[in-house]
């Protein structure tokens, strides 16, 4: 999904697994209708009414609901004040229950406002998690630096949320919230980046499709004319 049409509420219908999958945003889930299955990292928890789960940005999560299938309204966003809740399944106020029924009635006028208005709800009962602890500044231009000097081999989101002190939940979600994409765009981008400058500077495509981290010189060829 484009970060750029988050936030985004939703009602859904689950059923089978469709198998494991990951998102570069947040994405919350409140239980409504029937009982979902829900694994969140190797974690599992059962989804009701009464419950919302945090699934952070990177997150290997899976689900299956059984029978008639289970309905749970879904909000997907880059608000990344939702680090200190990452990976947590909590109990919602019962007054909840009215937002909720409400929205289940008919489709809201203004969707962004009411994703917004049940992220809020996850506060509940929450105090010490919205006293979160100032967050750790990410000098992004020394992190380019990095970057740029090791764009032959594999950066994935562990080893540059490692290099500014952040878990991998958390990093992805200041890398959508302060550069406006994922961890791995951000990091095509420089990929992309370097390799115009080398090509411009007359360097062979072989070597610097080797030096920027792309598997063959039509792997490098194909994603610039993809870029344009």
């Amino acid at each position: 999904m484009d970060t750029h049409s988050l936030p985004a509420l939703s009602l859904r219908r689950y059923g089978a697994s469709p198998g494991s999958h990951a998102h570069g945003h947040f994405q919350v889930l409140w239980g409504w209708q029937g009982a979902l299955e829900l694994e969140i990292e190797g974690r599992g928890a059962r989804m009701t009414a009464g419950r919302a789960a945090v699934i952070p940005p990177g997150a290997r999560h899976d689900f299956w609901a059984g029978g008639a299938g289970a309905h749970c309204f879904v909000v997907d966003t880059a608000d990344a004040a939702l680090e200190p809740l990452a990976g947590r399944v909590l109990a919602m106020p019962p007054a909840l229950d009215h937002l909720l029924r409400f929205l289940s009635a008919q489709p809201p006028a203004a969707p962004e406002a009411a994703a917004s208005l049940l992220v809020q709800s996850l506060w509940s009962g929450e105090p010490a998690a919205r006293a979160a602890r100032p967050r750790r500044r990410i000098d992004w231009a020394l992190l380019e630096a990095w970057v740029d000097a090791r764009l032959a081999g594999p950066l994935d989101v562990g080893l540059l949320a490692a290099q500014v002190h952040l878990s991998p939940s958390q990093f992805a979600a200041r890398c959508i919230q302060e550069q406006g994409r994922s961890p791995q765009a951000w990091v095509r981008d420089r990929r992309l980046a370097a390799a115009r400058r080398l090509r411009a500077g007359g360097l062979p495509v072989a070597r610097v499709a080797e030096r920027c981290g792309y598997r063959s010189p039509s792997a490098l060829t194909a994603a610039l004319r993809r870029a344009g």
